[in-house]
């Protein structure tokens, strides 16, 4: 039941509001008259309305829109009703720019207009696109009135007129008689349109066209002036001024090749005065600061020359050249400028190049000038290695030779690059060539020799007779050369072959030595050394007894062994006895028996051998006894024994000096045969 009663106010009050709002309103009722309704059942009230949204919102803008120029827009809804119900939406293409919902006091009840407004600043992007002013009636229990309405207009960009600009062909400087042609454009939008004027002496502008272009021919004096150009839309104005002088038409004075010229020192140069517009000229030469002219002057008809040969540093001077033609003089300058660049850079090194070993290279500018303008640079491959600016005394004037150095250590993977010396003369307000010269020199690294071996077949010690064959190998670049010497006893060497393998035919003792290896190229030397040791089997081999084979007991005998001249001989001294062989221990070959006993009688032998072979030789040493003691002591033999003690040592002295003058080998098995020669 309380509901009920809700459902009843509420349609009772919206009767209430659509009566009482205005005369606009067209009310209808359902049912028309008083109804009776029984307490408890339901009661259905219909109203309708027309007029309380009655028309479209208006789009206002504040003024034209201008790129750049912010603008206000205005959607205005009008007449509605109830407004507390009302929203309006301000869109620009699909981006919604403002929104309001307008809640206000809903018991004033009147026809109202409503507004929303947004200022932006439009942008040429916006050319093409919509704003859209949309508006909403938020009353949903009344299906017979629009609930919303929408506003669509167009965006229009405009762009005043600016960047007016004037081109001037041929110039704006004109002779009498001549014509010149002006053209303007500006930008805009839309498109401005072009209107050109002069101005005249009070200020004023006289019109002259309406077209972008203005030609104007066999042009006088007095149409000298300042002219308008003026770019003009439904925005604003934007305006350009040229100012146009014509003159007398005067000869005209031309001097070749140019306002400036460079010339090589050494080299000749020709200056031409030219005239145009004068049958009779007379010229003049002079330097501008009036030092001797230092050339020949040459004039013939409407051309003069002045001949500078050979150019120097004199020359270096702005040279002038006057022209009169009746009462008019005119003067034109040339500005002589010098410069030396006669050569390529010269690249040396000092040395060859080795690898990982540092080498200095330096770049070499000949005779250039001027010093103050030179640049050079050391590039290996593309790696800058050093540069110079030579900034010096530009007052000194003088022919000069630079160089520039650089250090580097050079490696295998340098070989094939390119070494570069630029040099470069900067003077780019200058006309000559070449201003950059180069010399390029590729890089050949050499490597040291090294490892160097020998290779001997089939062994470096060797039978006489037999041959040998010695190879040497060595690494390096470029590929080492093989050089073979013989060390001599005082050290130097003997060369023998420049073969990389060297062969030795029926070897003789005397082809023993040191022989020496060397590896050779242009970055070094490397060597190896090999001992060739050539044997022989031992021959004229002696075994003697002194100072007999037969002696008296009690007498002192040297037992010596010698043999031919072979060297890594082992000479070996032994007493044959059956009980077994005892080696002696000899000195040099020699074994000395004091007072010889009967038990030293027997056979004694010697051994010569070496690694090729050996020989035997033997004696039997013979010890006879005493016959009674007065014998012993008898005056001859107290004699003799006086003379041997004098006489053995020194034949032991003979022995040793004749071994050492033939070189013998003499070696003790007791010593474990360890060779003493």
């Amino acid at each position: 039941m309380p509901g009920k009663m809700v459902v009843i106010f509420g349609a009772s009050n919206i009767l209430w509001i659509m009566f009482a709002a205005s005369q606009a309103f067209k009310i209808e009722t359902t049912p028309e008259s008083k109804s009776l309704a029984q307490i408890g059942d339901s009661v259905s009230l219909t109203c309708s309305t027309t007029g309380s949204f009655p028309r479209d919102p208006e789009i206002h803008l504040s003024g034209p829109l201008e790129a750049g120029k912010p603008i206000t827009v205005k959607c205005l809804v009008a007449d509605v009703y109830p407004f507390d119900r009302l929203e309006i939406d301000l869109m620009k293409g699909d981006h919604l720019m403002k929104s309001q919902e307008f809640l206000e006091d809903a018991d004033r009840k009147s026809l109202e207009t409503k507004s929303l407004e947004v200022t932006f600043t439009p942008v040429i992007e916006d050319i093409g696109k919509v704003l859209v002013c949309r508006a909403k009636l938020h009353i949903d229990e009344m299906d017979s009135v629009p609930t919303e309405r929408e506003a669509v207009e167009e965006l229009q960009v405009y762009i005043s007129p600016k960047n007016t600009v004037i081109t001037v062909n041929p110039s704006i400087r004109l002779q009498e008689g001549g014509s010149v042609t002006m053209t303007c454009s500006s930008e805009g939008l839309p498109p401005p349109e072009i209107f050109w004027s002069k101005k005249l002496d009070n200020g004023n502008l006289q019109h002259l066209s309406g077209n972008a272009t203005l030609t104007l021919i066999a042009m006088r004096m007095e149409d000298s002036g300042i002219y308008v150009c003026e770019g003009v839309n439904l925005i604003g104005k934007n305006r350009k001024e040229v100012e146009l002088i014509v003159q007398e038409k005067p000869f005209t004075v031309e001097i070749s090749p140019g306002p400036r010229i460079a010339a090589q020192i050494g080299d000749s140069v020709v200056l031409t005065c030219s005239v145009m517009g004068c049958e009779s000229p007379s010229f003049s030469w002079r330097t501008q600061i009036d030092s001797p002219l230092s050339g020949k002057v040459r004039s013939e008809g409407t051309n003069s020359t002045l001949t500078l040969s050979p150019v120097s540093f004199e020359n270096e001077h702005s040279y002038l050249c006057t022209v009169t033609c009746g009462r008019k003089k005119l003067e034109k300058g040339i500005q002589v400028e010098l410069y030396s660049f006669p050569r390529d850079p010269e690249i040396e090194m000092r040395g060859v190049l080795v690898s990982e070993s540092p080498i200095t290279v330096s770049c070499k500018v000949s005779s250039v000038y001027p010093l103050d303008r030179l640049e050079i640079e050391l590039l290996k491959g593309e790696t800058v290695l050093e540069n110079k600016e030579f900034l010096e005394d530009t007052d000194m004037k003088s022919l000069e030779n630079k160089s520039l150095e650089a250090t580097f250590i050079p490696t295998t993977e340098d070989t094939g690059k390119a070494l570069v010396c630029q040099a470069k003369l900067h003077m780019d307000e200058m006309e000559f060539e070449p201003k950059q010269r180069q010399s390029t020199q590729t890089l050949y690294v050499n490597v040291a020799p090294r490892d160097t071996t020998v290779l001997v077949s089939p062994s470096s010690i060797l039978e006489e007779g037999s041959s040998v064959t010695m190879t040497c190998l060595s690494h390096g670049l470029p590929a080492p050369k093989i050089l073979w010497s013989r060390q001599l006893p005082n050290g130097e060497l003997q060369p023998v072959s420049e073969n990389a393998t060297l062969t030795l035919i029926s070897t003789k003792m005397e082809d023993s030595g040191v022989y020496v290896c060397e590896g050779i190229n242009q970055a070094g030397r490397s060597r190896k050394e090999v001992e060739l040791i050539i044997q022989a089997i031992p021959k004229d081999i002696k075994l003697t007894a002194f100072p007999s084979e037969s002696v008296k007991e009690g007498d002192t005998v040297i037992i010596s062994c010698t043999c031919g001249n072979v060297p890594e001989t082992w000479i070996i001294l032994k007493k044959k006895a059956q009980t077994g062989d005892t080696v002696l221990k000899s000195i040099d070959g020699a074994y000395t028996i004091q007072k010889a006993q009967l038990k030293d009688a027997g056979v004694y032998e010697c051994e010569s051998k070496n690694k090729v072979g050996s020989q035997l030789r033997s004696l039997t040493l013979d010890v006879q006894g005493r016959e009674n003691n007065k014998d012993y002591f008898s005056p001859e033999l107290l004699m003799l024994y006086c003379a041997s003690s004098l006489i053995i040592p020194a034949v032991g002295m003979i022995i040793y000096f004749a071994r050492k003058a033939n070189m013998k080998g003499s070696y003790s098995l007791v010593e474990a045969q360890k060779s003493k020669v």
